[in-house]
């Protein structure tokens, strides 16, 4: 395998394709499922965490936040990485989202180049420190 397997949480049907598509082209990641509320996305991620690397979380959802998920994941394998995609990354968002388990915060008006580098710089941890078969 030399993909992230990604799960996206985000509401926006338009920002969740367009993410999809860059993060596979440009990143190398593998959206392997998504969610549009804070129920699906914390329970998916929580029932099945042998099957994800990476969680992209927007906070404000359809139903509910992504607060909520973030902390929902809190007790995840210390490989899984949760990043927060949101218009509303302030300094005090930031510091909130971290003290959460946010592993980084991207603010999506700004930030979506430093969000494919932190993907591939993930990629590139994960399989370049497993040894060749």
């Amino acid at each position: 395998m030399t993909t992230i397997r990604t799960f996206i949480v985000e509401d926006n049907p338009t920002i969740r394709e367009s993410l999809v598509g860059t993060l596979r082209e440009v990143a190398r990641v593998d959206p392997i499922g998504e969610a549009e509320t804070e129920a699906e996305g914390s329970r998916w991620l929580t029932r099945n965490p042998a099957l994800w690397d990476l969680a992209i979380v927007d906070l404000f959802l359809k139903d509910g936040t992504g607060f909520r998920v973030l902390e929902a994941c809190r007790h995840r394998d210390p490989a899984q990485k949760i990043v927060v995609l949101s218009n509303y990354a302030t300094p005090e968002i930031r510091r909130k989202c971290a003290h959460l388990g946010a592993d980084a915060v991207f603010d999506k008006a700004t930030e979506i180049d430093d969000l494919i580098d932190y993907c591939q710089r993930r990629r590139h941890e994960r399989f370049s420190s497993q040894p060749a078969h």
